[in-house]
């Protein structure tokens, strides 16, 4: 009797088995790649560039403020930063072939899904677009617990949120003709660029010098030996004002040397107020210049 119980139950394990392995939960998904992350519902209805959107909301970037996309509204552009070398927090920058913006999400690891020259699809709508320093951001609504006086101002959105407002597109899709994006090539200085209308975007400067660039000095380092400003290191260029080469201390290359002589820097141009900000990705944006 215990025998046939015994094939009894095998036989029906070995069924079990055999209908798992033909449910779908273990076949491969049908759609992978870019399709596999975000909202693929979302469409372009509404398509606006870059820069129509840093018009449309002008006036709440240019004093720091903030307000919430009410109706269905679409950017699109290629990823150019993203959080690979620990210098860019919780922070992509999009770009388009107007201009650039910064997506602000809570999220690590987003050099994942949004690797440089990702293609995405951004729905706007029921986000948040503002400026912090006047840099234009998308996010969400944040105010400060801790302050009394404490204003709204546009903060990192959840993961979850985020979720269902992109959707990766491949870089042959049509909606992408026209957008290639390659850093803007600046020599010497920023001058060629207005701060207003092209913070965020992707540049290179070449032929520059780090004034700390002493053989010893790292690009950020945590002992107190410089300055810091929310666990960032800025370090001047030569013969530029209003121009800093920003390092978070918790960056891939935060202590690695600073490179002496004539240098070519890729880096995100980022704003606060009338400064630029140089963001490095990773210590691969930075070479000696010919």
């Amino acid at each position: 009797m215990k025998t046939t119980k015994y094939i009894l139950l095998a036989l029906t394990l070995l069924g079990l088995t055999a209908s798992c392995m033909d449910s779908d939960w273990s076949a491969p998904a049908e759609e992978t790649g870019v399709k596999s992350y975000g909202n693929k519902y979302i469409q372009a209805t509404n398509l606006k560039t870059i820069a129509e959107l840093k018009a449309l909301y002008s006036s709440e970037i240019n004093n720091n403020g903030l307000r919430v996309v009410k109706e269905a509204m679409q950017i699109r552009g290629i990823v150019t930063g993203n959080d690979e070398g620990g210098n860019i927090y919780n922070t992509l920058y999009i770009q388009d072939a107007t201009g650039a913006i910064a997506v602000s999400v809570a999220q690590g690891g987003l050099y994942g899904p949004f690797a440089v020259g990702q293609a995405v699809l951004v729905e706007l709508q029921g986000l948040y677009v503002g400026g912090y320093g006047k840099q234009p951001q998308i996010g969400t609504s944040y105010t400060n617990p801790n302050r009394e006086d404490a204003t709204p101002q546009v903060g990192r959105m959840s993961r979850y949120q985020w979720q269902e407002h992109y959707r990766l597109l491949s870089k042959d899709d049509a909606l992408m003709d026209g957008i290639n994006v390659t850093p803007t090539e600046l020599t010497g200085d920023m001058g060629n660029l207005n701060i207003a209308q092209h913070c965020g975007l992707l540049v290179k400067l070449k032929g520059v010098v780090l004034s700390e660039a002493d053989g010893k000095a790292v690009f950020a380092p945590d002992d107190g030996s410089v300055p810091l400003t929310s666990n960032c290191a800025n370090r001047s260029i030569n013969g530029l004002k209003n121009v800093v080469l920003r390092t978070s201390t918790y960056a891939n290359f935060a202590k690695s040397t600073l490179p002496t002589g004539r240098v070519n820097i890729t880096a995100v141009a980022s704003r606060y107020n009338d400064t630029w900000q140089l963001l490095m990705r990773t210590e691969r944006d930075i070479e000696a210049a010919e």
